[in-house]
């Protein structure tokens, strides 16, 4: 069983700053992809940033710039940094974590599609306000 619990969430201003953690109970370092992810209300779920134990990273191209996705091996815990917060931002985020390999030996498929998770955390609520 894998488990993930993310915190860090809250309500900001335009152009604020959050950091979301995600706790994993597992090893994030070997033969694992982790990502963030986020949907808002009426809007499909999307991938906002994804790091494998190999060290790719992935970003969706409205994030990039401002979004910077990490990972400590030692504490098995998954962050991400939100800075210049949008209203766009609003949703909720949550840790997906996909275990490899895939049957042409990568870590996952894709970084930023959530078919290819198959563990996921509860979430947690952004929401950014003018």
């Amino acid at each position: 069983q894998v488990q993930l619990v993310e915190s860090g969430g809250g309500s900001v201003q335009t152009g604020g700053s959050l950091k979301l953690s995600c706790s994993a109970s597992i090893n994030t370092a070997i033969r694992v992809c982790m990502a963030w992810f986020r949907q808002a209300p009426g809007k499909e779920r999307e991938g906002v940033a994804g790091i494998d134990s190999d060290g790719r990273l992935n970003y969706t191209d409205s994030v990039k710039g401002r979004f910077t996705i990490s990972k400590d091996n030692a504490k098995r815990i998954l962050y991400l940094e939100m800075s210049n917060l949008k209203v766009g931002d609003t949703a909720m985020y949550y840790c997906a974590l996909a275990r490899g390999p895939t049957s042409n030996g990568g870590l996952c498929y894709s970084l930023l599609d959530p078919d290819g998770f198959s563990y996921w955390g509860q979430g947690t609520q952004v929401t950014v306000s003018s």
